[in-house]
């Protein structure tokens, strides 16, 4: 375990030194953040029935998910394990006398964390200071506060143990483009970061509730405006942690697999 936690200090530390990038990072997803909430204010002003979640854990909704964006979005990659991958650099990996999937995912995890760090904290502060329309409300309570963290850590724990298949498959396809296009066409849309599920039809609901994008981020968000009661948090917590385990089980044997037929070209 000790190696796995100092390659993630390592990377957390020198994810931390990018602050001008997360400062733009930061401009940019506070315009979007305002863009996504004049849009569903227009939605809600003509809707002519009461909607399933209200336009103030929406507007929460949706800076939370500004905010935490790098522990949500699947597209955001590590472009030095996909040139490992397809430039046949994999040996060095190889040699390592560590497991390859601990250690990708170490690497991975240390990436959004430190980009969400340097992130997060000025978009929150700002959404809390907003006028009332537009501002991020607090929790209910703390409980559902402490319940909000621990899904959230959950939630990312997951994400990172999806984006794992995207650099396995790339054994398979050498593509790292198509890939993320399409885990993160597909997952973005399922984990409620499109359209947010309470307002998807009850069909669609029923099959995004069988997959585990929308423990991501559609689950901890509502979780902390209170949308999803403390009751269905704890269950939905368990759940995550069941995910997670199957998730790292299934990763950890499809790359074992991709290795047993990699092909390392060189000159």
């Amino acid at each position: 375990m000790k190696p796995y936690i100092a390659v993630l200090k390592l990377r957390l530390l020198n994810g931390m030194q990018y602050r001008a990038a997360a400062l733009a990072g930061v401009a940019t997803q506070f315009f979007w953040g305002f863009i996504y909430i004049m849009i569903f204010q227009a939605f809600y002003a003509q809707a002519s029935s009461n909607q399933p979640i209200s336009l103030e854990e929406l507007v929460t909704y949706l800076w939370l998910q500004q905010s935490f964006l790098a522990f949500i979005m699947l597209w955001f990659r590590d472009n030095e394990l996909f040139d490992l991958i397809t430039t046949g650099n994999i040996a060095y990996e190889l040699c390592r006398p560590i497991g390859i999937y601990e250690y990708w995912f170490s690497k991975l995890l240390a990436q959004r964390l430190a980009s969400a760090l340097l992130r997060c904290f000025p978009i929150i502060l700002l959404a809390f200071l907003l006028p009332k329309a537009y501002r991020l409300m607090l929790p209910p309570d703390v409980v559902t506060f402490l319940l909000f963290c621990l899904s959230l850590l959950l939630g990312l724990l997951v994400l990172v143990a999806i984006s794992m298949f995207i650099y396995i498959s790339v054994f398979i396809t050498l593509s790292p483009m198509g890939s993320l296009l399409v885990f993160g066409v597909v997952g973005e849309f399922f984990a409620g970061m499109v359209v947010p599920i309470p307002l998807m039809p009850e069909w669609l609901q029923q099959i995004v509730y069988l997959l585990p994008f929308r423990l991501t981020a559609d689950f901890p968000f509502r979780v902390y405006s209170g949308n999803i009661p403390n009751g269905e948090a704890i269950e939905g917590i368990f759940i995550q942690l069941a995910w997670l385990l199957v998730l790292v089980f299934l990763g950890e044997i499809a790359l074992h697999k991709a290795m047993k037929k990699v092909i390392v070209q060189g000159g």
